[in-house]
């Protein structure tokens, strides 16, 4: 698994249909949010003085509760006075209505996999014998709580399936609290453990324990927005409390470095990934497990110059996919008894001793790579969408089934030895499908399909490019009906995020669904600052480039406007996370070419985003205020500062959550205040503020399809749009 701190769930926004011109009404005739108050606070960066007057929008005080209830008051007040809003929401509750399931994971015999029956809040853990189909519900969140805001998070068989580990977090926190059950009977032990944020649970060959990682308790008051430093890793021997729990690891000398563990299949190497907040970079130490213990620490990797992740053990021999000397990855492989340790800082040299190449670098990018049945599984990025091959250990082609293409592949399961492989693949016209593959004997089968989404004989997916600002070629998804008009009649739909390594590869959501179904146009962007290209494409696109992924936007824009596909006055831009901040930063910079705006839970102030909980892990893709150099660049497009009194901005709803510990919510609610302070022309700047909800994961149903209506219906109104007949 790539070293993250930073996992985005993309937003998107539903139906539409074609409309020749916007309908927005005059801004008098709107309801209007009570202007905020501001302050004179002025900070001092380096000699630049810099006015935050919406600082107090930061505290979670009677003032700040009072704005946000009078901000929601007034963004129901326009959207529930739209007559097409029940109609949506109707029509989305059907669409989304069908049956869900993961790819499941093998232990001990056993599979352990989520379902969802179609509007459950939150899908079920489910279990069977390896060969049986019937689902045992091992965990339900929906009857643990009745909002459906407790989450599944994370899940982790021990070896023989007898026990799993469980992370769950509620109302949207990123916090976790682990819990052990009991397969068989059902029953949860006394074991609970807190404060866990960003952890694994690697369980100890015996299933005595298991290691985790975690962080101190925050002060009272701050466990939603305190900073969170000096991760540690401990390990936690079943039936004691967690005040006895041994670290294993940890660097006080390091605030920033986070830790993962995770256990090979064989049960006899402990492996610990080193992270410096959400770089894509990593270090890997190795420590034999023993019937004495762990063994002493050894460096494998160290520094921070590139990324090794674990394929998996096989032999003794550690299997690697790894950028270093290789942007676009390779595969590498390592004697866990010989090897020496690979200063990743230095130089890109020979590999050291004990260490060879198995796959080198090519022209596709190697996303992932995991060992299963005799060999390994690789994960190839071609223009976007992944393709899957299965070598041996010297890197030689296999013979396998025949793997679906130009899709996502997501959830791939395997284990070394072990012929089944699972996976799930998903696309932009169907939801993700599950896949069971027997690589002994070159079969692949469907395990589960919900057979629902758009028809392929009647909507298409191609890929167009953009030219970039300097020139860049910038891959465009777009999907829509097979045979509408390029006449710039339809509405389109364009979505973003650009950073963090994160790979922006087709994908399914149920209002993206209607959107298309109905008229509209789907068009992802795969912008610098991304994976797709390799650790050089990431790199364009970050720290003092993070420009290029605005222009790359800006351009793909552009593209959709120039080829007919939509006008300006019909395209909405839409992102989360990273990607509302490009959201935020493209409506500040080109507020003209877009006719809507939908940042969620977007990082908009740039000079004191790393002030808060996790905030600080992002320093290295985005650099800090405090440089001098850094603060150049951020200040130049934060999206909080960059907003200018009596322009004209389009249509904007901004979307976040009072329990967002990742994205605090101040980074919305100042950016909301400073946007309708300075519009200057008539459509409405809005914001929508869940409760008990997060950053996105784990959202329930409930709450996903309402938020999802209610861009829907932001759009509706703003572009003047007719719904399909059929919906009503």
């Amino acid at each position: 698994m790539r070293p993250s701190l930073l996992w985005l769930l993309a937003l998107a926004v539903a139906c539409s249909s074609p409309a020749q011109q916007p309908a927005t009404p005059a801004k008098s005739e709107l309801p209007q949010p009570p202007p905020t108050r501001t302050s004179d606070q002025v900070d001092d960066y380096h000699g630049h003085k810099v006015a935050d007057p919406y600082r107090w929008l930061e505290q979670d005080s009677a003032e700040t509760q009072a704005w946000v209830q009078a901000q929601n008051l007034a963004t129901r007040a326009l959207l529930d006075r739209v007559p097409q809003r029940p109609v949506l929401a109707r029509h989305l509750a059907q669409i989304w209505d069908f049956p869900k399931e993961t790819a499941p994971t093998l232990r001990g015999g056993r599979a352990f996999w989520r379902h969802n029956d179609g509007l459950q809040n939150q899908a079920v853990l489910c279990w069977a014998p390896q060969d049986e189909r019937t689902c045992k519900v091992l965990y339900d969140p929906n009857r643990a709580a009745g909002d459906g805001t407790l989450f599944l998070q994370t899940i982790s068989p021990s070896d023989d399936g007898k026990l799993l580990g469980y992370a769950l977090a509620s109302g949207g926190s990123d916090w976790n609290e682990i819990h052990v059950r009991e397969v068989d009977s059902g029953a949860d032990r006394p074991d609970v453990l807190q404060w866990v944020k960003f952890s694994s649970i690697a369980w100890h060959p015996d299933g005595s324990g298991f290691w985790y990682s975690r962080y101190d308790a925050p002060k009272a008051g701050e466990t939603l927005t305190g900073v969170n430093k000096f991760q540690k890793v401990c390990f936690h021997k079943l039936g004691t409390p967690q005040s006895a729990d041994a670290v294993v690891h940890e660097n006080a000398a390091q605030a920033e470095w986070g830790f993962g563990v995770e256990v090979s299949d064989d049960g006899h190497w402990w492996l610990l990934t080193t992270s410096r907040g959400a770089e894509s970079k990593n270090g890997l130490d190795v420590r034999e497990i023993t019937t004495k213990g762990l063994g002493p620490n050894r460096q494998l990797a160290s520094g921070f110059g590139g990324a090794f992740e674990v394929a998996g053990v096989a032999s003794n021999q550690l299997f690697l996919r790894s950028d270093w000397g290789a942007p676009r990855g390779r595969l590498l492989a390592l004697d866990l008894h010989k090897a020496a340790n690979l200063d990743s800082d230095k130089p890109v040299g020979p590999l050291p001793a004990g260490w060879r190449q198995v796959q080198g670098e090519a022209d596709s990018t190697l996303s992932f790579a995991v060992l299963a049945g005799k060999g390994i599984v690789l994960g190839k990025l071609v223009d976007a969408s992944h393709q899957l091959e299965f070598v041996d250990y010297q890197g030689k082609p296999l013979p396998a089934p025949t793997f679906p293409r130009l899709g996502s592949v997501v959830g791939l399961s395997g284990h070394a030895g072990d012929a089944n492989l699972f996976f799930a693949y998903v696309d932009f016209l169907a939801p993700a499908r599950v896949y069971h593959a027997n690589l002994d004997k070159g079969e692949l089968q469907v395990r589960f399909d919900a057979k629902r989404g758009l028809p392929a004989e009647k909507y298409s997916t191609q890929l167009r490019y953009a030219t970039s600002k300097d020139g860049t070629r910038v891959p465009i998804f777009v999907t829509a009906r097979s045979d509408l008009p390029r006449d710039g009649s339809a509405p389109a739909y364009l979505y973003g995020y650009g950073g963090f390594s994160v790979e922006m590869t087709p994908f399914y959501k149920p209002d993206l669904q209607a959107w298309i179904e109905a008229g509209g146009v789907l068009a992802v962007a795969v912008l610098r600052g991304g994976a797709e290209f390799g650790e050089a494409w990431h790199q364009a696109g970050q720290l003092g480039k993070k420009q290029n992924v605005f222009d790359d936007f800006i351009a793909s824009a552009e593209l959709l406007t120039r080829e007919k596909w939509t006008t300006s006055a019909h395209l909405a831009i839409a992102g989360g996370s990273n990607g509302g901040l490009l959201v935020g930063a493209c409506l500040a910079q080109r507020p003209e070419l877009f006719g809507a705006a939908l940042p969620a839970v977007g990082v908009m102030d740039m000079l004191r985003y790393h002030l808060f909980t996790i905030g600080w892990g992002w320093v290295p893709e985005y650099g800090s205020s405090a440089d001098a150099k850094a603060f150049e660049w951020l200040y130049k497009y934060s999206p909080l500062h960059n907003l200018h009194k009596g322009t004209a901005y389009p249509a904007t709803l901004v979307t976040t959550g009072d329990h967002d510990d990742r994205v605090v919510p101040a980074h919305s609610f100042k950016f909301t205040a400073a946007l309708q302070a300075a519009q200057g022309g008539p459509a409405p700047i809005r914001v929508r503020i869940e409760t008990r909800a997060g950053h996105g994961a784990g959202k329930p149903t409930t709450k996903q399809i309402d938020e999802a209506t209610d861009r829907l219906t932001f759009l509706v109104q703003q572009f003047g749009l007719q719904l399909p007949e059929a919906w009503k």
